[in-house]
C-alpha cells in the first residue's frame, strides 16, 4: 500500500538546523525539529524520518554518546518514546528509516519531537555524512498521527546540500586511440577523498607528453569553481602510444593520463561506455538530467545508458527518459540509448537490461509493484521469456547483469537479443555469469559497467555500504561515434570491459588457413559468412586448423600483475611480465571471492597480518575505497585492516626488511594460516574456504615493475567437440581487471 495524501497539510512541519551545503564524507551535527499539525500524534501514533536505499550516511546508534552517528529523540511534552532504526522499514526508494514510536503518551498541535543526529553533546563527533555529493539531500518526514500505520509524506521537507571536499588527487583522461594527425581533447579533473569531482581547485600545473603532442600548452591552471578542464585540438604526427603528465610546481608527477594509441589507420576506434546506472527518480541519486550530464561532462564518457528499475518507471518518467536520450545524443561527441532495466526475480530469470535504438518504444516491465496507474500493465512481460517475446522484431539488445536480483542464463537466454553479460559493476566482479553462458553453449561477449546509484556513472566509486567494487566501463570498438556505430559493435560483441580503468587492448586470433567468419551466430537464420585468416574478439568463426594463433596487444595506465589466457572454462596460461630472477622483498596478499550469488554475497576479511623475524619497511592497500574501514600498519611487523569483498578482490602489497627471513602469520575469520616467507614466490599460495572463489591469495612480486604493455603470440590449441572461447583477463597492480570478449571459434 502507498502513502496516504490525506490532508498533508494538517500533518505538521519539519525543519532541519543547519541548513546549508556540507561536505561529502565529513561529521556533522544536525537537529531535525518536528512540530505536530493539527491532528497531533495520537497514542501509539508515529513518525518516520527516512533516507534513499543509495545513501552510505552513517548509520544512527543510540547506546554510545562519545561514538561516531550517535543519535538522539525527545519529545518536548515529556511523551515516552519508541525508538529504532532499520535499513528497510518503508517503501523504497526510501528505505533507511529512523522509525519514532510513541508508547506512552500523545502529541497536541505545536508539540516537538527533537531529533539529533550525531548528537555531540556528550563526545561523538557526529554523524557521518553520505560520501558522494546530492545537492537535495532530504531528511524525509512521515506522519502517522492516527496510529493506523499509513503514513503522510510532509508537503515541505528539510533539506541540506552535500558537496566536493578539496582534491586529494587529480585524473587526466585521453582517448583510447586515434588515427595519425586527427583531432582529440584532454580531460582534467581533481577528486576528493570519497571520489567526487572537486570544485576546490587551484593553482597552475606543467603539461609533459611521453611524444611531441601538437597544440598542447606548457601550461595549464585550475581555478576554484571549476569541476574540470579540457583541452581541445591536440593531436600527433607520428604512430605509436602517448601518455601526459600532470606537474606541480614541485616537479612532482600529479598524475599520468591513459595511454593514447595514435595508429595509421584503423576501421573501428575504441569509445568508452557506461550502460547502466539509475537516478533519483527510480532508486539512484540526482535527477536523470544530473546523470547524463555528469557521465558527459565529469566522467568523460563517449556513451551512457540510464536503467532504472521498470517497476518504479512511470509512463510519464518513461516519455521523460526518451526525451533525455534524444537531447543529450550527438554524434561524435555524446551517445545516449533508451533503455531500462528489466528486473524479474531471479526465479523468473532475473535483471536483464535492454537498449533500444530508437525512441519512442513501448517499455514492457517486469511488473507494476511501485506503480499505481495500471492501465498498461498488459504490456508487461513477468518472465525474462516473456521479456524476449516482447522484443521480438525491435532493433534493440539485451544483457544479462548481476545486482540485487541476479541473472540466470541457464534458465533463460535468447540467441538473437541477449548478446552479452555483464561481469561486473559497482556490486562486484561475477565471473561465474560467463562461465555460465559456456557451459550453455551461449556465444556472448563481456561487459563492464556501473550500476551506480550514486550519480557518477563513468566514475562510480563505491562509497561506504553495500556497494563493494568501484564501478566498470565498457570499451566499444566501434565504426562510427554514433548510436549506429556502437549498436554495431555490441551486437557484434566487439567490446571489452574493465573495472574502471581505461587500457588498450587487441585481441587477434590468426589461422594457418582461411576460417569462416559469420555475420551474426551461425545458430540463427539469414547468417552470412566470408572466409578471412584474421578474426576480433567477439567474432564467431568455423575454422578446420587444429591450432590458432592467439595475439594479444595490451597498454595500460598500471603496470601488469598477470595476463590470464583462457579457453572458455579452462585457464590454458598465467602470464606474468616477470620471472623468478626479478622478484624482491614485495610480498602481495589478496582477499577476494563472494558469499555466494545473491544479495547476501558480502563477504567478510577483517583481520590482520604479522611477520615474525622480520618487518615491514612499507604497507599499501589494494582496492581500499571504503575509508571508514581500517587500513594501518600496527607496528614494525603487523598490518590491520576491516575489509569485505562481493566477488572482486582487495588486499595489500607489503615491502619485508629482509626478502627470506621468518614467517608471515594471516588471521581473518575464515583464513587462519603461517607461511615461510623463503616459501612465497611468483606462484601464488592459495588458502580456500568455500564461497565463489572465496580465498586469499599470496605471492611474490618484483620491488619495481615497469611492464605496462605486453605484447604475446600463443598458439592455441582447439577443442573439437566444443565452442573455443578464447579470451583474456589482465590484472593490473594498481587493483583493476579487464575482460576481452571472447572469439567464438569450432571445428
Amino acid at each position: 500500500m502507498s502513502h496516504s495524501n490525506y490532508l498533508p497539510e494538517k500533518m505538521g512541519s519539519a525543519t532541519v538546523l543547519p541548513a546549508g551545503a556540507f561536505e561529502a564524507g565529513s561529521f556533522q551535527e544536525f537537529t531535525v525539529t518536528y512540530t505536530a499539525g493539527y491532528f497531533g500524534i495520537d497514542d501509539t501514533g508515529s513518525l518516520k524520518v527516512v533516507h534513499r536505499f543509495a545513501s552510505d550516511m552513517g548509520r544512527p546508534q543510540f547506546d554510545d554518546p562519545a561514538a561516531p552517528n550517535y543519535t538522539t529523540v525527545e519529545a518536548t511534552n515529556g511523551a515516552e518514546l519508541l525508538v529504532e532504526y532499520d535499513i528497510k522499514r518503508n517503501i523504497r526508494p526510501w528505505d533507511k528509516t529512523l522509525y519514532i514510536k510513541l508508547v506512552r503518551g500523545y502529541l497536541r498541535e505545536g508539540d516537538q519531537i527533537i531529533i539529533r543526529f550525531g548528537d555531540r553533546r556528550q563526545g561523538s563527533p557526529g554523524i557521518r555524512l553520505q560520501t558522494f555529493c546530492e545537492y537535495t539531500f532530504e531528511f524525509r518526514v512521515l506522519v502517522d498521527p492516527f496510529a493506523v500505520y499509513r503514513y503522510v509524506e510532509l508537503p515541505e521537507q528539510p533539506t541540506i546540500a552535500i558537496i566536493p571536499g578539496p582534491p586529494v588527487l587529480y585524473k587526466s583522461v585521453l582517448p583510447t586511440q586515434r588515427c595519425l594527425g586527427q583531432d582529440f581533447q584532454l580531460r582534467l579533473k581533481g577528486e576528493d577523498l570519497w571520489g567526487n569531482p572537486s570544485n576546490q581547485c587551484a593553482g597552475t600545473f606543467s603539461l609533459k607528453a611521453s611524444a611531441p603532442v601538437q597544440g598542447l600548452p606548457e601550461m595549464v591552471t585550475f581555478r576554484k569553481g571549476e569541476f574540470y578542464l579540457t583541452i581541445d585540438g591536440l593531436s600527433v604526427t607520428e604512430t605509436g602510444d602517448v601518455a601526459i603528465d600532470l606537474v606541480d610546481s614541485d616537479g612532482e608527477i600529479v598524475c599520468t593520463s591513459n595511454p593514447l594509441r595514435i595508429a595509421l589507420d584503423a576501421e573501428l576506434l575504441p569509445y568508452w561506455g557506461d550502460l547502466h546506472g539509475q537516478s533519483e527518480e527510480t532508486i539512484g541519486t540526482n535527477s536523470a538530467r544530473d546523470y547524463y550530464t555528469f557521465a558527459r561532462d565529469y566522467a568523460f564518457l563517449d556513451a551512457c545508458v540510464h536503467q532504472g528499475n521498470d517497476f518504479q518507471i512511470t509512463t510519464e518518467f518513461w516519455e521523460y527518459l526518451n526525451e533525455l536520450s534524444a537531447e543529450f545524443t550527438e554524434d561524435n561527441t555524446f551517445i545516449v540509448f533508451p533503455g531500462w532495466e528489466w528486473s524479474g526475480n531471479t526465479g523468473l530469470g532475473g535483471d536483464r537490461n535492454v537498449l533500444l535504438m530508437n525512441e519512442g518504444k513501448q517499455i514492457h516491465r517486469s511488473s507494476h509493484a511501485l506503480i499505481e496507474d495500471l492501465s498498461d500493465a498488459d504490456t508487461d512481460a513477468y518472465s525474462s521469456d516473456d521479456l524476449f517475446k516482447a522484443l521480438q522484431g525491435e532493433d534493440c539488445l539485451v544483457f544479462a547483469h548481476v545486482g540485487g536480483r541476479y541473472a540466470d542464463i541457464t534458465l533463460s537466454h535468447d540467441v538473437p537479443l541477449e548478446r552479452s553479460v555483464e561481469v561486473h559493476s559497482a556490486w562486484g566482479t561475477f565471473e561465474w555469469l560467463i562461465d555460465d553462458a559456456f557451459k550453455q553453449g551461449h556465444r556472448v561477449g563481456i561487459l563492464s559497467n556501473s550500476d551506480g546509484h550514486k550519480g557518477r556513472p563513468g566514475a562510480s566509486h563505491p562509497g561506504s555500504t553495500k556497494f563493494g567494487s568501484y564501478g566498470g566501463l565498457t570499451c566499444m570498438l566501434a565504426p562510427s561515434f554514433s548510436r549506429e556505430g556502437f549498436m554495431e559493435a555490441l551486437k557484434k560483441r566487439h567490446h571489452y570491459g574493465t573495472t574502471g580503468s581505461r587500457v588498450i587492448l587487441e585481441i587477434r586470433a590468426v589461422f594457418d588457413t582461411a576460417a569462416e567468419l559469420f555475420s551474426d551466430d551461425p545458430k540463427l537464420t539469414g547468417v552470412t559468412s566470408k572466409m578471412v585468416t584474421e578474426a576480433m574478439m567477439g567474432d564467431i568463426l568455423r575454422s578446420d586448423d587444429g591450432e590458432v594463433l592467439l595475439k594479444i596487444d595490451v597498454h595500460g595506465p598500471s603496470p601488469i600483475e598477470r595476463i590470464d589466457i583462457r579457453n572458455g572454462l579452462e585457464t590454458i596460461e598465467v602470464y606474468r611480465p616477470y620471472g623468478e630472477t626479478d622478484l624482491g622483498r614485495r610480498i602481495r596478499v589478496i582477499w577476494e571471492g563472494s558469499e555466494y550469488r545473491g544479495r547476501g554475497r558480502e563477504t567478510v576479511w577483517d583481520g590482520y597480518a604479522e611477520v615474525r623475524n622480520n618487518s615491514f619497511t612499507n604497507v599499501s592497500p589494494i582496492n581500499h575505497y571504503n575509508l571508514n574501514k581500517k587500513f594501518e600498519q600496527a607496528g614494525s611487523g603487523r598490518v590491520e585492516w576491516e575489509a569485505l569483498t562481493t566477488g572482486g578482490f582487495a588486499g595489500f602489497d607489503a615491502l619485508l626488511e629482509d626478502a627470506q627471513a621468518g614467517t608471515l602469520k594471516i588471521d581473518t575469520a575464515l583464513v587462519q594460516e603461517e607461511i615461510l616467507i623463503k616459501d612465497i614466490g611468483r606462484d601464488e599460495i592459495i588458502f580456500a574456504n568455500g564461497g565463489i572463489n572465496r580465498r586469499i591469495r599470496v605471492f611474490r612480486m618484483p620491488d619495481e615493475n615497469p611492464h605496462k604493455t605486453a605484447v604475446l603470440e600463443r598458439r592455441i590449441k582447439l577443442a573439437d567437440d566444443r565452442d573455443n572461447g578464447l579470451y583474456v583477463r589482465i590484472t593490473h597492480e594498481d587493483g583493476h581487471f579487464v575482460w576481452s570478449s571472447p572469439i567464438y571459434i569450432f571445428r
